[in-house]
């Protein structure tokens, strides 16, 4: 099980370049796996505070999707048959309440991207697709107060 949590601040939201697999040196969302009887919103905070440094307050759920990983480098036809990963993620809208963007645990690199810039880190189209419904419900909610 992963979670994952967008932070959108000033117009921007946080990514991440990943530093292990799967997706190692990809731009994504930060986020991780779930640990053992940990919830949902304490693993996103939890994952968030590991690789970026923020202290978050979880929102409300983004999107849950599967996340499929082939084994097509695998030596022999029936390991090739079976997946190397299988992630079911669940991403959450966060805001930060405390610290500052940095690179950690797995994570080599941190930046901010404004919605019509999410092309310029070549992010897979699930994760493009949960950052403009991210984007999108923080308009939402800075519309409603």
């Amino acid at each position: 099980m992963g979670v994952g949590g967008v932070v959108i601040e000033q117009g921007r939201a946080l990514l991440i370049r990943r530093g292990s697999e799967p997706l190692r040196g990809e731009w994504s969302i930060p986020g991780g796996t779930l640990e053992l009887g940990e919830s949902l919103e304490h693993g996103v905070a939890r994952e968030l505070l590991e690789e970026t440094g923020l202290e978050v307050r979880v929102l409300e759920l983004i999107e849950v999707f599967d996340r499929i990983f082939s084994n097509d480098g695998a030596e022999s036809p029936a390991k090739r048959q079976r997946p190397r990963f299988h992630f079911v993620i669940v991403d959450y809208l966060c805001e930060r309440i405390g610290g500052e963007a940095v690179a950690g645990s797995d994570v080599t690199d941190v930046a901010y991207a404004r919605e019509d810039q999410l092309g310029d880190f070549h992010l897979t189209e699930t994760a493009t697709r949960v950052l403009k419904r991210a984007f999108a419900m923080d308009r939402a909610r800075a519309a409603a107060r």
